[in-house]
């Protein structure tokens, strides 16, 4: 499997324009809402068209990358009518996503052949990472036209499709102007501006504590337990590419919402993705000294962006000192 550069990525990225709540929609969310919207879209009709394992890891691959770019944005249309879960079921702390999947097969369950009935269907059973199973796992990935997996696969991509086309209008037509027209009288979900940063600056802080504990926390464990097959999407070995995806959001989203200068957040992030080039794709090598070394140095790179982006960009939004982003509003 071939990758495209991480960094070639982060170049396509629009500058973003400076502060606030009505510039961080335009510049990052619903740039990435479309971003989204377009790979499944390309994924649904890429399983249409050839359903094989090989012909659609490159389009799942990239539904995974646009993702990235919004998944930190855990409220509104992603977090309504359980979404985010039903895109990306992770952590998995007790396999679930293995045994729906096999038990979708073993059933041969007529869901697959239904939009509706299929989005019924336990989250641990779609997204993406139900698809991972399918296109990289072995025991399952050798599917032909005429097997009920490929009917599984078409129906995972349809469904995600489907996900981001409500993803998208929902933020076009309703909560962009929602979050834009903060403490409006009509405007019952943002009562003040106020509250309308706040939730952007949560989604910031929870984003980078979600990669430094669960991306990189999980498959690090503990010193004397190290466990890498909890890695984020080991088996296509994007785990540190999530990471590097996700820190480039977060970057985007951090450099959009504040108007004052940030030299100490901005170092941090150019910090955590320097020592994003050196860990293993997968995490594998956490079991060793050296390759625990590098993914702990780099969970505490994550961290130190945290720090600053507390000390640096929280005071300049008005948001109090102390400030813990798994509080919420």
């Amino acid at each position: 499997m071939r990758l495209a550069p991480v960094f070639a990525l982060v170049a396509m990225i629009p500058a973003a324009a400076l502060a606030g709540p009505a510039e961080v929609v335009e510049a990052h969310i619903l740039p990435g809402t479309a971003a989204f919207s377009q790979a499944t879209d390309t994924l649904a009709k890429s399983a249409g068209a050839d359903c094989r394992a090989e012909a659609l890891r490159a389009p799942w691959n990239a539904t995974f990358d646009a993702w990235l770019g919004i998944s930190h944005l855990a409220f509104g249309p992603i977090e309504a009518d359980g979404r985010a879960l039903g895109i990306a079921f992770w952590p998995d702390t007790r396999g679930l996503v293995q045994k729906t999947v096999a038990a979708l097969i073993a059933d041969q369950d007529p869901a697959a052949n239904d939009p509706e009935e299929f989005a019924q269907v336990s989250v641990a059973g779609r997204g993406l990472f139900a698809l991972e199973r399918l296109l990289y796992d072995p025991a399952l990935a050798d599917y032909t036209e005429e097997d009920y997996r490929c009917g599984l696969v078409r129906a995972i991509a349809t469904d995600l499709a489907r996900t981001g086309a409500s993803i998208d209008t929902e933020w076009r037509e309703d909560h962009a102007k929602r979050l834009q027209t903060a403490g409006a009288p009509d405007n019952d979900t943002y009562l003040s501006a106020d509250e309308a940063t706040q939730t952007l600056y949560t989604a910031l802080l929870t984003g980078l504590e979600f990669t430094a504990d669960q991306r990189l926390g999980r498959p690090m464990g503990s010193a004397d337990r190290p466990r890498p097959n909890r890695a984020e999407a080991r088996r296509s070995a994007r785990s540190l590419r999530n990471v590097t995806l996700s820190l480039t959001a977060l970057q985007d989203l951090a450099q959009t919402l504040s108007d004052a200068p940030t030299p100490r957040t901005d170092a941090a992030f150019a910090e955590a993705l320097a020592a994003a080039e050196r860990p293993d794709p997968a995490f594998a090598d956490v079991t060793t000294v050296q390759g625990r070394l590098r993914v702990e140095a780099l969970q505490q790179r994550v961290r130190a962006i945290s720090d600053a982006v507390q000390q640096e960009i929280g005071p300049a939004l008005g948001v109090r000192a102390g400030f813990n982003s798994a509080d919420g509003d």
